[in-house]
Parts: structure tokens; sequence; C-alpha cells
């Protein structure tokens, strides 16, 4: 099963629609059957055990109250195929849910398609989620030191160059990663709001430099971002890769981690 899904097979699937746009867009006009989760704001800076253990209990909080269970296939969307939502799937497949998606281009491929939006919204039903934690596409602060003392791993940056270059300073500290290499996540889109083709993102990353053959950390400056090029590289088949969710706002603010700067 794919990690996206495109309009007219969402139509045609029983599952449940979670959409990550502000509030305000949502009462507009939504997916019909659509419940609201705007997960905005809501983030960790700090990936040490305690902490990342209770916020991502409240995450999975967050999706039962939205009636999100591993027992039924979920569809994440968006405006377009844009960080909220991708960062959505990587909660849940961090969490452990065996079939969630992405819509591919949102809500402007749903009207594209010709279909309708909805008024009308639903009064999600709570349920138990159920899912068995999925370490392995997750990195901590601790997880990006140990790969670069013993190197083998990529650091792939989803932040704009003007922040790769510590010109835009987010954080107590501007910079980057030691040895990270930059591909703002934008430029996974076409113009249409969808995922480029997979040939054109292969050719992308890999004249970069970020190839499969080795692990991949991505980060960016709160994990949002980086989940968006972490869901890139799955869908090019890349068999190992975390998103550093506490990414630059954590890293920066540390001064025992070390950073790179236009003048290293």
């Amino acid at each position: 099963m794919g990690l996206l899904i495109g309009a007219d097979e969402f139509a045609a699937a029983e599952a449940l629609a979670l959409d990550l746009r502000p509030a305000e867009e949502f009462a507009r006009g939504q997916i019909p059957g659509a419940v609201h989760l705007d997960l905005w704001g809501v983030s960790l800076i700090d990936t040490s055990e305690a902490p990342l253990r209770a916020f991502m209990w409240m995450i999975t909080h967050l999706f039962e109250l939205r009636g999100v269970t591993v027992d039924r296939p979920v569809v994440v969307y968006e405006t377009d195929s844009g960080m909220r939502a991708a960062r959505a799937l990587w909660f849940l497949e961090y969490l452990g849910h065996p079939n969630a998606r992405i819509l591919d281009g949102g809500v402007k491929e749903w009207i594209a398609a010709g279909r309708q939006l909805s008024t009308s919204p639903v009064t999600p039903k709570p349920a138990e989620f159920g899912g068995a934690v999925n370490r392995s596409v997750l990195a901590t602060w601790q997880d990006v030191v140990d790969r670069l003392d013993r190197g083998g791993a990529t650091m792939l940056d989803a932040r704009s160059a003007a922040e790769y270059r510590g010109e835009m300073v987010r954080a107590k500290r501007g910079g980057r990663i030691p040895g990270a290499i930059n591909v703002e996540w934008k430029d996974n889109l076409a113009p249409d709001g969808r995922f480029k083709s997979p040939d054109a993102l292969r050719a992308m990353y890999g004249a970069a430099g970020v190839t499969p053959d080795r692990e991949v950390v991505t980060y960016c400056q709160g994990g949002y971002r980086a989940a968006h090029a972490w869901l890139a590289l799955r869908l090019l088949g890349y068999p190992n890769v975390r998103n550093y969710t506490g990414s630059w706002k954590e890293w920066g603010d540390r001064d025992d981690l070390p950073i790179e700067t236009p003048s290293d």
C-alpha cells in the first residue's frame, strides 16, 4: 500500500478523514465526513525520554478523541500535500497505525476532481488507538549525536537556505547540524500542490547526495518540514529514514551540541 491516495480512491474508501487545516478553513468547507485536527503549534523541543513519552501520549490522546483506531484506515489532508498533513502521517506511522495515507494535492485536488465540500461537519466518536510504537521512524537529539560520532548517516535539512546558512536565526544559535545537506521541503512539490513524480524526486535528492544506501535523518525547525522530507524519501522507497522531531529549535538552543555555520 502506498502512502499517497488520489481523490477518486479516497472517495470510495471507508476511511476516517482527518482535516489538518486551520479551524476557520475547516468551517468554510471540508471533505464530507472529515473530522478536524489542527496540530499546528503542538511541538516538542526536548526529545529526552520522559518529555518525549509525555508528548507522544498527548498526541495519541488527540487522535483518540477524533476516533482514530488501528482497525480503520485513515486519510489525512490539508490544502495541498503540505507539512501539516505530512506531520500527521508521520505521527500515525510512529504510533503504529498500519493503514494511514495522505490525500495527494489535498482540498485543491479534491475540488479539481469535481468533488464537493461539505459545511455539515460530523461529530467525532472517541476510540482507543491501540497501536504499538514504531521507534524506527524517530530520531532524538541523542540519536543524532550518536550518528555524528560514528558516521554512516545523512543529515537532511529541510529548512530554507537562509536558515541553513545561519542568516535566519530561529533558536539561540543559527546554523546547521554538522555535515547536513539542504533540500528545502517545498522542492518536493509540483506547482499543483501534489508531490513531484518519483523520477523527479529521485533525481533531485540523488543530485544533492541524499541516497538510499545510507540512513537519512531529516530535520527542520520543529519537525514539520522534516516530516515532509521524511515522507518524500519514503515515497521513493528509502529503507531507513528518521524524523528528528525536536529539530533545530532543540538543537540550536543547546550549547552542548555541535553546529556548523558558513564560516566553518
